[in-house]
């Protein structure tokens, strides 16, 4: 008959091996994505700056925001903890610049670019307009100093010394963005250019520029180091990181932007007891709503939720009847680590249940597959695990089973 044990039930504990928390949340990012296509246009002027008519969506219920668009992640399980208009095609602005450096540190990382190279700045490069580093017409600039005068100063100039300096065109470099984000999963984002310069097929979402932050700070740790530094100075001038949460000390790097478009954007990481998230807001309507916004989600995120390790691989979660066996029980193991991101509290609102046959039928072997491990989640979520059998139990000889059914 089917079998099922409640092993925590509305709060009440009904095994006692193995459950422990554990706020070190290993780097998870098969999946952790779910972005629908959209072919929602990006929004014109007079959407991106009004006020949000809806709350977001979170983990623990609707959570009002200015932001248009919003995603937060967290690092290490990729789950998302915070939405709205997450997947809506939307101006990305200078947030384009993210992808401009995913790009760069690849040619790093494959030795086709190095940081003290010094790359010929263009006339087009000197004439661009919007945020400048101030490349000097006509000379190299090491791309070290080019990295930082893009993400620290959001230099449009230094943007195209880059994409020219990598690829021979802005036109070259930015199919090679746009390859990169095919490569990457990103189903929401068309690059026209290589600076988040206004363009109607110029777009990303929330949730790919979330994501974007995520694969920079895991596939390029040694580079990320730019975007957390607040200052930096080039030819004698003094230029300061425009990412206030950063500049503030509550973030340790990414971008922000801003077009008409578009309205104030902003992508930010931090880190606190070793969990990680990542905030990418869009569509506020000021500087300051902006640095507030993004300090008050960011605290929220960090402060709502803890990595809980439900059960190890190799758990004992019951011991099973065994039918005409050897052993008339056999321990039931879990079959991997189950291991989510929960909000605080999430003991009086989580169901774990075992379900398996019982009696199970000898003979038995270890390592058999006989039952699951389900996690019932707040929102009708769910997780499920294998449960096999810890040892093997071999069926009773002829004369053993009739004497176990005469005694039975």
């Amino acid at each position: 008959m089917q079998t099922r044990r409640f092993l925590l039930a509305g709060g009440a504990a009904l095994f006692s091996g193995g459950f422990a928390l554990n706020a070190a949340a290993r780097p998870h990012h098969a999946g952790a994505r779910h972005a629908k296509d959209s072919a929602t246009p990006p929004a014109t002027g007079q959407q991106a700056g009004g006020v949000a008519d809806s709350p977001a969506m979170t983990l623990v219920g609707p959570l009002d925001t200015m932001a248009r668009w919003a995603c937060i992640l967290d690092y290490g399980s990729g789950a998302t903890l915070l939405e709205k208009n997450a997947d809506e095609r939307m101006p990305p602005s200078s947030l384009t610049k993210m992808m401009t450096a995913y790009v760069t540190f690849g040619m790093l990382r494959a030795g086709r670019l190095k940081l003290d190279q010094a790359l010929p700045v263009s006339e087009k490069a000197w004439r661009m307009q919007g945020s400048k580093m101030f490349v000097p017409l006509g000379q190299g600039v090491a791309v070290q100093d080019l990295i930082q005068g893009m993400v620290i100063q959001s230099g449009n100039d230094a943007c195209i010394v880059l994409a020219e300096g990598i690829a021979g065109s802005e036109d070259q470099f930015v199919a090679l963005m746009n390859d990169t984000a095919t490569k990457l999963g990103l189903r929401n984002s068309h690059f026209m250019n290589a600076t988040g310069w206004p363009d109607a097929n110029h777009y990303m979402s929330a949730r790919d520029v979330a994501y974007l932050a995520l694969r920079l700070i895991h596939d390029f740790p040694e580079y990320y180091h730019f975007f957390s530094e607040k200052e930096f100075f080039f030819n004698k001038i003094r230029q300061e990181n425009r990412n206030s949460l950063v500049v503030k000390g509550l973030a340790d790097g990414l971008k922000t932007g801003h077009t008409e478009a578009g309205g104030y954007g902003l992508c930010a990481s931090s880190e606190r007891d070793g969990r990680r998230v990542i905030v990418a807001l869009n569509g506020l309507p000021s500087s300051g709503a902006r640095a507030n916004e993004g300090e008050r989600l960011m605290g929220w995120a960090l402060a709502n939720f803890e990595t809980a390790q439900i059960v190890s691989k190799g758990d004992v979660v019951d011991q099973a009847p065994v039918w005409m066996g050897a052993a008339q029980t056999v321990p039931l193991l879990a079959a991997q680590d189950l291991k989510l991101l929960l909000p605080h509290g999430w003991r009086n609102s989580t169901h774990i249940a075992l379900d398996y046959n019982a009696p199970l039928l000898a003979p038995v072997r270890q390592g058999q597959e006989v039952g699951q491990l389900t996690v019932s989640l707040p929102g009708g979520r769910q997780a499920v695990i294998p449960v096999v059998a810890g040892q093997a139990v071999p069926a009773l000889g002829l004369v053993a089973r009739a004497a176990r059914r005469l005694h039975l």
